[in-house]
């Protein structure tokens, strides 16, 4: 909940000095109140610091003064948010901000200061006695939804192994373990392609079939990876799951689609994963058999890696790159 500052009150007073026994009405108008502003802060990027926290409250404006003086405006309150941060109303639902970088809003403006009783004086009223209130400021219960600004996200089904990726290639420390679901929120890490290139991947959490439905985390899944650039679906070379890779693949492309269709289109990259399990030979069997089930045409890479090993992912990062920057890459820059 927020709340805007109220307006100072304005003030009945008189002017009384030697010689002016019958001094006219003086008395100030009151401050304005402060209002609540949401700032993008480039160095969050989690909502964590809103956890226990349900009121923010601006400064009222002061009241206004004897001789005319009007009251000191209340400070306003200045609320930072990671880029990302979708703002709603929510006791109606209504949409009030899609904060991106170096965004400033005011989400709730405090109230005007109310008149003292000098703004009322007049031929026909010299003493007036009348000030007003100052109004209320505004407020909102708000509801703070953060869609993860990334420029690579990680798909796949639970246990494909995107948070071991993660954790090798970035700086990333997220939890791993062998049970669906491990990754609960996006997890970022900055991965170092070379000393001046690098990529903000999420590790985004797993989906399962039904996803687009909401079921298991799917909705909260799929607006998080709605603002990634390209797409690494990463698949397991021999899933848990009693299916082949290409069926586990097809699985997260219905979901995808099913969902939205501009976010089925964004540029994909295919992984296949844990090989450091298999021979050499049978990695080229794995891989043309999924390959050949998928119907991929030549121009289709898939890029074989180990994340536990770390085989493979330089090439997987620089594709990714490459896929982010193709237009640049393209015009020879």
């Amino acid at each position: 909940m927020v709340f805007a500052g109220k307006g100072g009150d304005g003030k009945v007073a008189f002017r009384r000095a030697k010689g002016l026994p019958k001094g006219g009405p003086n008395g100030g108008d009151g401050g304005r109140g402060g209002d609540v502003i949401l700032r993008v802060d480039e160095g969050l990027n989690t909502l964590v610091d809103f956890r226990g926290i349900y009121e923010w409250k601006a400064q009222p404006g002061e009241g206004g003064g004897k001789k005319q003086c009007t009251g000191a405006d209340g400070d306003d309150l200045v609320i930072r948010v990671p880029a990302g941060t979708v703002v709603y109303n929510e006791e109606t639902g209504e949409e009030l901000a899609d904060l991106g970088e170096g965004d400033s809003i005011i989400i709730a403006r405090g109230g005007k200061g109310g008149f003292g009783n000098e703004h009322f004086k007049s031929a026909v009223n010299q003493t007036p006695r009348k000030a007003t209130p100052g109004e209320e400021g505004e407020v909102f219960a708000l509801k703070l939804e953060l869609k993860v600004i990334a420029e690579v996200g990680l798909v796949g089904l639970p246990n494909a192994g995107k948070s071991t990726f993660l954790k090798s290639v970035t700086r990333a420390d997220p939890k791993i373990a062998d049970y669906p679901f491990t990754t609960l929120s996006p997890q970022l890490g900055i991965a170092t392609v070379d000393q001046s290139r690098r990529l903000v991947i999420a590790d985004i959490p797993g989906l399962i079939e039904g996803a687009s439905g909401g079921a298991g985390l799917g909705h909260d899944f799929l607006r998080h990876i709605e603002r990634t650039k390209v797409i690494i679906h990463m698949l397991d070379v021999e899933p848990d799951n009693r299916l082949s890779a290409a069926e586990n693949y097809r699985t997260i492309r219905a979901e995808l689609r099913g969902y939205s269709s501009e976010l089925a289109e964004k540029p994909e990259l295919i992984a296949l994963n844990k090989l450091d399990l298999m021979t050499e030979e049978d990695q080229q069997e794995a891989i043309n058999e999924l390959r050949t089930t998928l119907q991929l045409d030549a121009s289709t890479e898939i890029y074989p890696i180990s994340g536990a090993t770390g085989f493979g992912c330089p090439a997987l990062l620089e594709a990714a790159y490459k896929l982010l920057h193709r237009d640049r890459v393209e015009s020879g820059w």
